[in-house]
């Protein structure tokens, strides 16, 4: 009896302890497996075909990316450019298929060797030119993205249509993305485990010097590492800009920081000698996951970020107790190790599907809602004026009686196109987008169109898709009332500069369009610079601040909104409503109060507000199939010191 007790004890023992063995050697598995449970159970529709799919297409550019990151985070390296190198490889494509006439095939090619040649530009200054990976590849950072502003003038580009089929679906199910990222985890599987490079690369993470004496030309290694960082970077940008059907200049922004949290969630250290492609994916895939999970479940876009921040934080923590507890090293290790991890992902797919299973009995009965719930995706929140949209489009909602969730695409194409994916596959009465840019946002409207969600678009209209109403004001309109009460305000002559938005964006060039064209009128005028401030308040300072060391005897200024016209003020100084007249564009609140102390000489106003109420309004009118009008304007006013205690906003 004492001996089968002694065995009863000594086998739990061991069972505990097999148990916390597996759970600290697959930690980034173990969170995956937890964060499928838990958003299964919080949100009903996270478990369904097409959310999944979404989750997958989702986690594609950033694992692709992360991929390529892993060889150098292996080696004891960082890349902060891949990003930047993503959008100049789709832009170097697009630019020489369409506007230089180049054969597709010929372009797919100059677009990969411009990835693979940032990538040994990268591993030269490093290897020979001595300068740290951190530096070197923030130079690159900043060199690539500005190539990339350069050759596409700042504006989108059309991608080739034979391309741009990579963001399709195969057997119209099966995403084009999800296969390429399979692929090309296979060929960094490979690489790491089955290639002397690969051996290389955990040599040098180890312990350069050593792999230096043994024998190893660890300069040339180095050089062949970031090559393939570069590779990948360019692949992950096609892929990119095809789900976009366009190259964006200011793509894949900030994706440098996703790859390398990807990486090292994914068990991989930060000082070098350890990492895997399957842990780099599941750590791309928790990221995808939580970004679609929270959105899923109304989570602010602000919230989003603080948890994303500490699941990283997490996940380095988790690396050092696995460490000190003397867990297996995460790296290609031999054949019966692989065996045993097979297996490992195996008996993991297994419990969770199961449990996954048995939490989807939480959500079997009648998903019916009694609230109409409608999604509203901003392209930004950092702005006044779309946090004036978003108060307004909240006003009407609770006045109608309607669940809406409002997310915030911080500027990023791509994460809009998530967004919109997501709540398409939510299955919401409606959807309201206020675009990033206009093209990219066509390919996820078109997915909304074919599930027969009617999509309202909101002061930028979508191209290439249906739309059951666009709600919006005319900025080129705007821009040539604001040109003609600068003008006026000046006489008909003068110099002038014109602070612009971010480049690429539909309403930085609608507004200079009309800007321009009302000029015209008015030939005493002299534009003397432009200069990008991005729509914000500090640069908007900035800007103006050089400008005015260049040109100290301007009469005006334009900016293409309010933010930067109130950086501007700054900038002048007293100058402000005496010697310099200001126009600013929107009508923000603080852009009013300026215009009533008389520093800011007046605001093309839009009434953004009412923007949002009413695309709220039509967005439910659409959703109950009633009658919509396709194109709903709402007033522009040019608001002066004079008009400005009438205007509500």
């Amino acid at each position: 009896m004492a001996a089968d007790t002694l065995k009863s004890t000594t086998g739990a023992s061991s069972a505990t302890n097999g148990l916390r063995r597996l759970l600290l050697d697959n930690g980034a598995l173990t969170a995956l497996i937890v964060l499928v449970i838990a958003m299964s159970a919080l949100s009903g529709d996270f478990l369904t075909t097409d959310n999944l799919l979404n989750v997958g297409v989702q986690a594609a550019v950033t694992a692709i990316l992360a991929f390529g990151v892993t060889f150098v985070i292996v080696s004891a390296g960082i890349d902060l450019s891949v990003g930047s190198v993503a959008a100049l490889s789709a832009t170097v494509l697009a630019w020489s298929a369409t506007s230089e006439g180049v054969p597709v095939v010929l372009a797919v090619l100059m677009a990969i060797a411009t990835g693979i040649a940032c990538g040994l530009v990268n591993g030269f200054l490093i290897s020979y030119g001595k300068l740290p990976p951190f530096i070197a590849t923030l130079a690159m950072l900043s060199v690539a993205r500005g190539l990339s502003l350069v050759i596409s003038q700042g504006s989108p580009i059309a991608f080739p249509d034979s391309v741009s089929h990579l963001g399709d679906t195969l057997g119209g199910w099966l995403p084009v993305p999800v296969l390429v990222m399979i692929v090309m985890g296979l060929i960094t599987a490979f690489v790491l485990g089955r290639t002397y490079i690969g051996r290389s690369m955990y040599a040098i993470g180890g312990n350069e010097e050593a792999a230096r004496l043994s024998g190893l030309r660890v300069k040339k290694q180095k050089l062949a590492i970031y090559a393939f960082s570069g590779l990948f970077a360019a692949a992950a940008g096609i892929v990119l800009a095809s789900r976009l059907s366009s190259a964006q200049p200011q793509a894949a922004q900030g994706y440098e920081l996703d790859a390398i949290a990807a990486v090292v969630i994914g068990g991989a250290s930060l000082a070098g000698g350890t990492g895997k492609a399957s842990g780099t994916l599941i750590g791309a895939l928790i990221l995808a996951v939580l970004r679609n999970g929270l959105n899923l479940l109304s989570v602010s876009a602000f919230w989003q970020q603080v948890v994303i921040g500490v699941v990283i934080a997490l996940a380095v923590l988790l690396d050092t107790v696995r460490r000190k507890a003397g867990a297996t090293p995460v790296t290609t290790g031999g054949g019966g190790n692989k065996s045993k991890q097979a297996v490992t992902y195996v008996l993991a797919a297994v419990v969770a599907a199961a449990i996954v299973g048995a939490t989807s009995l939480l959500h079997g009965g009648s998903s019916g809602a009694t609230q109409q719930k409608i999604g509203l995706s901003l392209s930004t929140l950092n702005n006044p004026f779309f946090v004036q949209i978003r108060a307004g489009a909240q006003e009407e909602a609770k006045k109608l009686g309607v669940d809406l969730t409002v997310t915030d695409a911080q500027n990023d194409a791509s994460q809009q196109a998530n967004q919109l994916q997501n709540f398409t596959s939510e299955g919401l009465g409606s959807i309201i987008v206020n675009p990033v840019d206009s093209d990219a946002a066509g390919p996820s409207v078109q997915a909304a169109n074919q599930a027969d969600i009617p999509v309202v678009g909101v002061d930028r209209g979508v191209n290439n898709a249906d739309t059951a109403a666009l709600v919006a004001s005319d900025n080129i309109e705007g821009g040539k009332l604001g040109a003609k009460a600068l003008a006026e305000k000046l006489g008909g002559k003068g110099t002038i500069v014109i602070l612009q938005g971010q480049a690429g964006t539909s309403a930085s060039r609608e507004r200079g369009a009309g800007f321009a064209a009302g000029l015209k009128e008015y030939p005493g005028i002299k534009v003397v610079a432009k200069q990008p401030a991005d729509f914000d308040r500090t640069k908007g300072l900035d800007v103006m601040t050089n400008l005015l060391q260049a040109h100290p005897d301007i009469n005006g200024v334009f900016a293409e909104n309010d933010e930067m016209a109130l950086g501007a003020l700054k900038a002048l100084g007293s100058k402000a409503g005496t010697s310099v007249q200001v126009v600013g564009f929107d009508g923000t609140p603080d852009g009013l109060k300026a215009v009533e102390a008389g520093t800011l000489y007046a605001s093309v106003a839009q009434q953004p507000k009412e923007l949002g109420k009413i695309a709220v309004d039509n967005a439910v009118r659409a959703a109950e199939g009633k009658n919509v009008s396709k194109t709903v304007k709402v007033p522009v006013r040019v608001v002066t010191k004079e008009n400005v205690a009438g205007f509500g906003g």
